[in-house]
């Protein structure tokens, strides 16, 4: 039996969950190069160098619909679009520092 529904997907336990919303390869890199302030788009490519654009694109309306980050758009031309972490995305920092903790001791047993 299912353990949770969290808008109409059903996840088995909280780590599913968690994984959904900022598994993969890139989320927890786009969610830690946004963590000191916004950021446009190019800024965020640079910062990733290998990232694709049809990546960075889905992984960036993927956390956007997962609440984690904010699009705002200008109305300018050219257009203007910055991304900045939610509430919801700021408090999942703590998290993302305890695993670079736990990174480094990882590493430290193979120095």
């Amino acid at each position: 039996m299912p353990g949770l529904t969290i808008k109409s997907k059903i996840y088995n336990n909280s780590i599913e969950l968690v994984l959904d919303i900022i598994g993969g390869k890139w989320k927890i890199l786009m969610i830690w190069q946004l963590k000191d302030g916004e950021k446009r788009y190019g800024e965020l490519r640079k910062s990733l160098p290998k990232i694709t654009h049809k990546m960075l694109t889905q992984q960036l309306r993927e956390l956007e619909r997962d609440e984690i980050i904010l699009r705002k758009v200008y109305s300018e031309i050219p257009p203007k679009v910055e991304y900045s972490l939610t509430l919801l995305g700021k408090s999942v920092i703590p998290v993302i520092e305890m695993l670079l903790e736990w990174g480094e001791e990882y590493r430290s047993v193979f120095k």
